[in-house]
């Protein structure tokens, strides 16, 4: 008996169609005892992912989409081509040179497929409030590292900002991907919104069942996938059941993080002993501080002036930034009016909130000043006032996105370069503005960091840079990581989301390219630098010690993306954390263990309940009931005295809050 019609992909998905395992069967009960290979269809084959034969960069993110090259650490360079990236409303594709520098995908990665009437609930999907369940051992989805046969916890959920017609699933890891590591993502025993089994992909089935193919892409991928059977086996994953699972490389932190450690120590290295050279513009009083503004000049590795839209002065490929000359960076600082040789000011950065300005530096500063501590802060360029017009339109056309997080490069160099500027005898203490009868009044003996909002998410890049000279420790405020995560979850983003979807009116090309931009976004945001913030720094820097403070039910930063943050560096959170009943998450804040005693001298994470909003939704959707907490930190004394105590030199977490939960009365 022959099959005289092959089947195709599509009908493969048709009810009244055989598996292909069963018509490999019964071709061999008839006599075939070596059944002729079936034949399949992958179009594209030499530019997309063959696993899903109706999306061409789905399951995303895929090693099929990379190409072996000895020459990154990895081994792997991504090779998306023109011809498969998403597309915006004037029939533009995202040029992927940027993204093909890169030698895996992001730690943070936004894990994609589309899987056409799959029941969340009958699949027993696991949500974002029971982390546990994605470590269970009959889990219907397994994230697995594959370098070190360790599962990897996560949660999955639908985006919800798309048609449900058209709507992807996520899978979101709840703690930074190993840098380098190869990972596996593997689905099981899936239900469709009818109660039925959902019926793998033909080209995974026959992968996964054994099945000869005349497809010569599909063959060339079948020692490749026994590989990852095997791993899944290593872990108790039997391949008969599963409905798809593929791998890939997650980017090493030399190609994430390499271009700012080239720029910071060849800027220092240019700079030597000496200080950043910088000019005064204004000076005077206001309540208990001198406000200060002027500019003082860091290496510039961007090209052109740097101006909103520059990228950075290399060659592409592999090549690192080349010095272009200097940037004049704004400053603008505090001084309290009561600092004095006798008792000089501490020093403080501060990073602004979203596209913001080194204005927040006065905000801050005012009040530090009632506790002698000397404020100053810079402009985070690729995010800042500045940078509205330009991100606005790379939300029409995502080919230019690198120069956003190229800016931010070079904004984070700022940030060093002003800490010098505090610090060194030569440096703003050499001014007036800084003295007091001729003498320096700023303590340049340490220096600390701030970051609110924004800042505390951009943050932590600059400090995981930050060297001994610069500052070890840090309070990144109502801060987290992965934009991509709290893009989506946040109110901030309501002003611009239409305009992004739409220029991308695909719903799938939507979630994709959150996920794309991701990969560039890691240059430049805390969620390329969380993996050598504390443990494992980079070379020739220092470890540091760091504080996050979370308000519960935050509107514009989400609270889940602070805690994959804390969980990724292994920092403490401090318990009691919230009052029963107050959060939805089954075990909230699992993964982080406790500080075990207060004071804390470690890192960790501080959460603070206003009582003016209740928890965050469960999916990607901002919150919008009740009051923002996002900023009232300012306006609670317990705040400040918790972040004054931390930022110190020996400071650590003192308890303010007498043993329970930290909230404040509405």
């Amino acid at each position: 008996m022959k099959l005289q019609n092959p089947l195709t992909p599509l009908q493969v998905r048709g009810p009244k169609v055989l598996p292909l395992a069963l018509t490999a069967a019964l071709a061999s009960a008839c006599g075939n005892s070596a059944p002729a290979p079936i034949h399949l269809e992958t179009p594209n084959s030499e530019r997309c992912e063959i696993l899903d034969s109706r999306e061409c960069l789905l399951p995303f993110p895929s090693d099929a989409l990379t190409r072996e090259d000895s020459t990154t650490v990895t081994g792997k360079r991504v090779a998306f081509v023109r011809d498969s990236m998403p597309v915006n409303v004037d029939g533009l594709r995202i040029d992927p040179t940027q993204w093909n520098r890169e030698d895996g995908f992001s730690p943070g990665a936004l894990i994609t497929v589309h899987i056409p009437g799959l029941s969340i609930e009958a699949s027993r999907l696991p949500p974002s409030t029971d982390l546990a369940q994605s470590m269970a051992a009959d889990a219907p989805i397994i994230l697995l590292n594959a370098s070190t046969g360790k599962r990897v916890p996560f949660w999955a959920e639908p985006d919800l900002h798309t048609p449900e017609e058209r709507r992807p699933l996520t899978i979101r890891p709840a703690i930074a991907l190993a840098e380098g590591h190869r990972h596996v993502v593997a689905l099981r025993n899936l239900i469709d919104v009818d109660a039925a089994p959902i019926e793998a992909d033909p080209v995974f089935e026959a992968l996964r069942d054994g099945i000869t193919t005349d497809n010569e892409a599909v063959e060339a991928r079948r020692a490749g996938m026994e590989q990852i059977f095997e791993d899944l086996e290593l872990v108790g994953v039997a391949r008969e059941n599963l409905y798809l699972a593929w791998d890939f490389t997650v980017s090493s932190g030399e190609s994430i993080a390499g271009r700012l450690l080239h720029m910071r120590d060849d800027a220092h290295a240019k700079l030597g002993p000496a200080a950043p050279a910088f000019s005064v513009s204004t000076s005077g009083d206001v309540g208990r501080a001198r406000v200060i503004t002027g500019t003082y000049q860091v290496p510039l590795y961007l090209k052109g002036d740097g101006r909103p839209g520059s990228g950075l002065n290399d060659q592409g490929g592999d090549s690192l930034p080349e010095r272009n000359g200097t940037f004049n960076a704004v400053f603008n600082c505090t001084v309290p009016l009561s600092a004095s040789p006798e008792n000089p000011a501490k020093l403080l950065l501060v990073g602004h909130g979203l596209l913001g300005t080194a204005g927040y530096a006065i905000d801050i500063g005012l009040l530090a000043a009632s506790v002698n501590i000397a404020v100053c802060g810079t402009d985070y360029i690729g995010m800042s006032a500045g940078d509205i017009g330009h991100a606005t339109n790379l939300l029409q056309d995502l080919s230019q996105f690198h120069t956003m997080p190229d800016r931010l490069l070079q904004s984070h160099l700022n940030f060093l370069f002003l800490a010098l500027a505090m610090r060194h005898p030569a440096g703003f203490g050499s001014h007036p503005a800084f003295q007091r009868d001729g003498v320096n009044v700023l303590d340049g003996r340490d220096a600390f960091f701030l970051g609110g909002s924004q800042g505390g998410i951009l943050g932590v890049a600059t400090t995981a840079v930050a060297q001994e000279r610069h500052w070890t420790r840090g309070v990144m405020a109502v801060g987290g990581a992965n934009y991509s995560l709290m893009i989506p979850r946040s109110v901030d983003f309501d002003p611009f989301d239409a305009l992004f979807r739409r220029s991308y009116p695909d719903p799938l090309d939507q979630t994709l390219a959150f996920g794309l931009i991701q990969m560039l976004w890691d240059r430049g945001e805390a969620n390329g630098y969380l993996q050598h913030l504390i443990d494992k720094p980079y070379p020739n820097t220092p470890d540091h010690v760091v504080l996050w403070f979370e308000a519960f039910g935050d509107h514009q930063v989400a609270n889940i993306a602070s805690e994959v943050a804390v969980r990724t560096v292994g920092a403490r959170v401090r318990q009691p954390a919230l009052a029963p009943g107050v959060a939805t998450a089954v075990e909230p804040y699992w993964g982080i263990a406790a500080m075990p005693a207060l004071p804390w001298d470690g890192s960790g994470l501080v959460v603070w309940d206003f009582q003016i909003t209740p928890a965050p939704p469960d999916g990607n959707l901002p919150p919008n009931d009740g009051g923002d907490p996002h900023g009232s930190a300012g306006d609670e004394p317990l705040v400040l005295l918790l972040v004054s105590e931390f930022l110190k030199t020996n400071g650590s977490v003192i308890d303010v809050c007498g043993g329970q939960p930290c909230r404040t009365n509405p």
